[in-house]
């Protein structure tokens, strides 16, 4: 690695304050190296890039985070707690939610029941509960609406609350994933190409959003992007991989100006050329 993308990340041991560590991550699969001990941290309020061409690796690292795909070396740290190889309902429960690259919503199903289902986590069914469903659980499914309802008005999906989101266009499917993702009250959150599919208008307002969930709710944010003028404008630092290894890493305007970052995504001779 070289030195400047490794001095740009001196907390991968988790002493100074990072809410997220990854420390010299790795995963094959098969004969393919997807991840080549990947180093990031991310701290707590931060909005953090992860970016690259296809196939560098970004993905993997978040599902190595998440617990879908745990690395094979290396250790995930968050708060101070190894969480590697945690199953993901549990690295859930800790304060972790994503969205995903591909919408993983619901068929069938409302926006609002969409977003209830973010819900799950603080949700604790019981037998007894279900018995004295008007005494009991009945408040419990009330408290938990008021949460879908408030990150409604937050990212303002009033107009398609009651929609079924197959009906639902895609940039506002989006939003209604960044919603379900924020009703589990994360720490983190993981958003995997959040603007993939929008014009400009949405991706503005997308934008926005996720400056909100920093600002107003104080959520650290990890994102993969593709849109670099996204990526300049929102993150506090980035890290830029190519292959499964990182090539840059820092402040945005500095990362994306490195002769290496040029070639991975225009090739040598722009590269030469800048």
């Amino acid at each position: 690695m070289d030195a400047r993308v490794r001095n740009a990340f001196p907390d991968t041991r988790g002493d100074g304050g990072s809410l997220l560590v990854c420390d010299r991550i790795s995963r094959s699969f098969g004969g393919l190296k997807a991840l080549k001990g990947v180093s990031l941290d991310v701290r707590p309020g931060e909005i953090f890039g992860l970016v690259g061409p296809n196939g560098s690796g970004k993905t993997t690292l978040l599902n190595a985070i998440a617990g879908f795909f745990p690395p094979q070396d290396g250790k995930v740290l968050f708060e101070g707690k190894d969480i590697t190889g945690m199953r993901p309902h549990r690295v859930a429960r800790l304060g972790i939610a994503r969205t995903f690259q591909n919408l993983a919503l619901f068929r069938g199903m409302s926006t609002l029941d969409n977003i209830l289902m973010g819900r799950h986590i603080h949700m604790r069914p019981r037998a007894l509960a279900t018995a004295l469903y008007w005494w009991w659980a009945e408040r419990d499914e009330a408290a938990q609406r008021r949460k879908a309802e408030e990150i409604i008005d937050f990212l303002q999906l009033e107009s398609i609350r009651d929609e079924p989101i197959d009906v639902v266009p895609l940039g506002l499917q989006k939003r209604v994933e960044l919603a379900r993702a924020l009703a589990a009250e994360p720490k983190l959150l993981i958003l995997d190409e959040p603007m993939a599919g929008m014009n400009q208008e949405e991706k503005e307002y997308m934008a926005r959003f996720i400056l909100d969930v920093r600002e107003e709710r104080g959520i650290a944010v990890l994102m993969i992007e593709h849109h670099m003028d996204v990526v300049a404008s929102l993150c506090d630092r980035m890290l830029v991989l190519n292959h499964g290894e990182p090539i840059a890493a820092g402040a945005p305007a500095e990362a994306l100006a490195e002769p290496g970052v040029i070639e991975a995504y225009l090739g040598k001779r722009h590269a030469h050329a800048a």
